[in-house]
């Protein structure tokens, strides 16, 4: 049982407010596991004005300074490995060796890249008779999920404190133990006071309170579309930058060349990385009409010989969902599907065999769908995928662009001068062609209800810059 019972204000842990905790519970065994407390906006107006203290002094100091405590968090943080990832994965419900190469070694990568960045970049230069300068945007509020808790708490930090801002941060209540274990370690290297600080509670109470604060100068956040459209309707009474990382509903689609097998191997994968909750998870495979029957057989194969267990055996391939009401969430989209008409090919509502505690879903396959189908319009996250066909690639185009979402897509092709051509006309922040890899340095961020701003890289950095110009005589 762990047990955190303050939060990380200027420097110190800081008794709450209240004695009111929030329940941790492991997704494996639906017990709990840790207690965190529940944070209220007097502990955010506390955070708050340890950032706004700590500012000045912060921003005055330059990149390579700054920098310096990012590498040294990332070798803290390194030397925690093991822990954070068995932390996260019994959290999250992700395979412990996955946990350990993504929910920490991705987060060691972007404190690596950013520093990168923050060291080459250009904070002033002459253009005709004005100087042009990059200075923070100030007091940064980051607001980040639960499944990806360390990766999206550091994607948003990291630039944030290298850019030159402070930072409160409030990570999810689902999944908060690894943001205690970056403080602890911001403790250890001595970071300043109130330059990054922790307060752990409930989106309606803490989340709130830090969007409307006045002294918090931008949000970033990543969570639902939902949540994005409330906090930009309070982070605009007070004109703050925001920044948001939404929903998705990322299609795949396979042109009439490319090899079928790879292509629903890389749908099957994408689609049930971290059991489907992943924002980025390819959920829609768009296939030729006319090998539709070839497609079914080998994504029914693909999905009925993936491993579910525990995420501590080594022969899972994922895990379970987070927490009961995500469980119920996808068994009811499941559910909706077959109400719908969809046609299961594999995987349905009932828990795999043998795994009825925690939260368990088989990955799941349906057919047969129509684009006004809840479970093809909707982000479910979960494993489930659902397969749609085309006759044109004119048609293929307009089922990919056909939702709300845009953050996210794939195309695969036999040439990949031809899958580029059709990428081009997608509507989605990033394009995977064929195999191609997650780039850390590349921008990160959708289009449409998916959000706006990006992370990660240099674009990602500068999110975090105001852009100031000095006309001198």
């Amino acid at each position: 049982m762990i047990t955190h019972s303050s939060h990380f204000i200027a420097g110190a842990w800081v008794p709450p407010e209240t004695d009111e905790t929030i329940e941790v519970t492991d997704a494996s065994q639906g017990v709990v596991m840790a207690t965190v407390p529940a944070g209220t906006a007097g502990d955010v107006e506390r955070a708050v004005h340890a950032a706004r203290q700590a500012f000045p002094s912060w921003s005055a100091l330059d990149a390579a300074q700054r920098v310096a405590y990012l590498k040294l968090a990332a070798q803290e943080l390194g030397r925690r490995q093991n822990e954070i990832a068995a932390m996260v994965s019994r959290e999250t419900g992700m395979p412990y060796a996955t946990s350990n190469v993504v929910q920490v070694g991705l987060p060691l990568m972007t404190l690596s890249a950013t520093s990168e960045v923050a060291l080459d970049y250009t904070f002033e230069e002459r253009l005709y008779n004005s100087l042009v300068i990059k200075k923070p945007v100030g007091v940064v509020a980051s607001i980040t999920p639960w499944n990806y808790p360390l990766h999206q708490i550091v994607a948003k930090i990291a630039p944030a404190l290298a850019a030159g801002c402070t930072v409160v941060a409030k990570p999810s209540e689902v999944a908060p133990l690894s943001a205690f274990v970056l403080a602890e370690v911001f403790e250890a290297i001595g970071l300043p006071p109130g330059v990054f600080n922790l307060v752990c509670g409930d989106g309606p109470t803490v989340g709130e309170a830090l969007v409307a604060h006045p002294d918090i100068d931008m949000v970033t956040f990543t969570g639902s579309t939902a949540a994005g459209k409330r906090i930009g309707a309070v982070a605009a009474q007070t004109v703050k930058r925001v920044s948001l990382e939404l929903g998705g509903k990322s299609p795949l689609v396979v042109l009439d060349d490319a090899d079928p097998v790879a292509a629903v191997t890389a749908a099957i994968g994408g689609c049930c990385l971290n059991s489907g909750q992943t924002c980025i998870a390819l959920t829609r495979l768009i296939v030729p009409a006319a090998r539709k029957a070839e497609y079914e057989a080998i994504a029914k194969a693909a999905a009925e010989q993936i491993v579910v267990g525990d995420p501590f055996e080594p022969a899972s391939v994922i895990g379970p969902l987070s927490c009961a009401a995500q469980q119920e969430r996808v068994r009811g989209y499941i559910s909706s599907g077959i109400d719908e008409g969809a046609t299961l090919l594999a995987g349905g509502v009932n828990p795999p065999d043998g795994l009825e505690h925690g939260y368990y879903v088989r990955p799941t396959v349906f057919t047969d769908t129509t684009p006004d189908m809840r479970i093809v319009k909707e982000e479910i996250f979960g494993p489930v995928l659902v397969i749609q066909t085309y006759e044109t690639e004119d048609e293929a185009v307009a089922l990919a662009n056909g939702t709300v979402y845009g953050l996210n897509a794939g195309v695969y092709s036999a040439s990949v001068e031809r899958a580029v051509t059709f990428a081009r006309r997608l509507e989605s922040g990033q394009v995977q062609i064929n195999d191609g890899a997650f780039n850390i340095q590349a921008p990160f961020g959708g289009v449409k209800q998916s959000g706006n701003g990006r992370e990660l890289g240099r674009a990602g950095f500068e999110d975090f810059l105001e852009t100031v110009s000095l006309q001198l005589p």
